[in-house]
């Protein structure tokens, strides 16, 4: 039984998975400020609560932006590095099980890879992300937990922070509804609390990211963009996400085990290339 364990070195949170016959198993995240403790803690943690022995592992196999903190072989166990738009596509696919897709990575930035097959190509990102939304959350919160921020949305009313196509046109447009967005914190009320300035920030991210994958789509002649990322649980991400689809006609999918795309992705390349 060959036990692969793939993992996704961030800068702030470590994902790991178990692969083995085609699927994967016991997905989990440790967060720490140094990639190198996160990855070892990570490790650790994983071979423990899945009664695991170094022994047992075949390979391992790393990927993301902190893997290059590790320069040697983890615990002895032949360590592999994958190319993390490479392991964004295929782990995109894999979970979603689509052959052709845009995969939307959604971290501190976000990434869109267009993926087919065997392929995987990195058409470009955003600075816009996670990282957008605490440092918004921040300043203008005063909220520093993205928890916080999570919750205190959910109270929000868009309708005092955002500008909608109603509030500036009476006439009905085609295929561009009244509700629609005009401008992002073009309307922010006087009365305006923290739970809509919340919802205007994690609106404003989520717009920005749908608007992008939908480029990607057209260009790439494919209606299918797959979520992955941290980013997938926050509540209002389903909401935002099913309006975007309606409006552009494309279809935005978020599959189980979302956040751990890339680390799946890294352990399944392996895989193919040691059959």
């Amino acid at each position: 039984m060959k036990n692969i364990i793939g993992i996704d070195i961030g800068g702030s949170t470590t994902k790991i998975i178990g692969y083995r016959n085609g699927e994967i198993f016991s997905p989990l995240l440790v967060k720490a400020n140094d990639p190198k403790a996160s990855l070892y803690g990570a490790f650790g943690k994983f071979l423990s609560e899945n009664g695991l022995r170094i022994d047992d592992v075949h390979k391992v196999v790393v990927t993301g932006v902190g893997s290059s903190c590790l320069t040697e072989d983890l615990f002895g166990i032949s360590t592999k590095r994958i190319e993390e738009f490479n392991a964004i596509g295929a782990g995109g696919l894999f979970l979603s099980k689509l052959e052709k897709a845009i995969i939307v990575s959604m971290g501190t930035g976000t990434a869109f890879v267009a993926a087919e097959g065997n392929s995987a190509r990195h058409l470009g990102g955003t600075g816009v992300g996670g990282g957008t939304l605490l440092g918004l959350s921040n300043r203008i919160l005063n909220v520093r937990s993205f928890d916080v921020l999570v919750e205190t949305a959910k109270e929000g009313n868009l309708s005092n922070v955002d500008l909608s196509i109603q509030d500036i046109s009476n006439t009905e447009m085609k295929n561009l509804p009244q509700h629609i967005t005009a401008s992002n914190f073009g309307k922010i009320s006087d009365v305006a609390s923290q739970g809509d300035l919340a919802l205007g920030i994690v609106n404003l991210v989520f717009q920005t990211i749908g608007v992008m994958a939908m480029f990607a789509s057209r260009k790439e002649q494919t209606k299918n963009v797959v979520l992955t990322g941290n980013l997938t649980h926050v509540p209002q991400a389903n909401e935002i996400f099913d309006i975007m689809a309606k409006l552009y006609d494309i279809n935005f999918i978020i599959p189980e085990h979302s956040e751990y795309a890339t680390a799946t992705g890294a352990a399944l390349l392996f895989d193919k290339e040691d059959m």
